[in-house]
């Protein structure tokens, strides 16, 4: 089984075990976070329908903070004198995922308790 969650503006596969590099999330290492889940596949079987979404739940355990690579921009203008030099490191949490199935009870997503008629 393994779902397709949604985390810092990227969706990520995950499943069961996986180690993933989120954007920064809140909390402390060891902690619980729940992510939202996009698609959910088990034995072939595809769930994408929001309504049934809503009860499934994507648990993953924070590990500790992670770095991504170093990004240096140097900007120049010429006959001027202008240089500035300016560095970026992006900041990411590393996560475990530990259990994906149905426990959400849907309450938290106000579009999944609309029905279409």
């Amino acid at each position: 089984m393994y779902a397709i969650v949604r985390c810092g503006g990227r969706q990520e596969k995950a499943s069961v075990d996986d180690v993933l590099v989120v954007d920064r999330l809140a909390g402390d290492v060891g902690s619980t976070v729940t992510l939202p889940a996009v698609l959910v596949v088990d034995d072939g079987t595809v769930v994408s329908d929001r309504a049934e979404l809503a009860g499934y739940e994507v648990t993953a355990e924070i590990l500790g903070p992670a770095s991504g690579p170093k990004i240096n921009m140097i900007h120049y203008r010429s006959k001027t004198g202008y240089r500035r030099r300016q560095g970026h490191r992006q900041k990411y949490t590393q996560v475990r995922i530990t259990a994906i199935g149905p426990g959400g009870s849907g309450a938290g997503n106000p579009r999944a308790s609309k029905k279409k008629v």
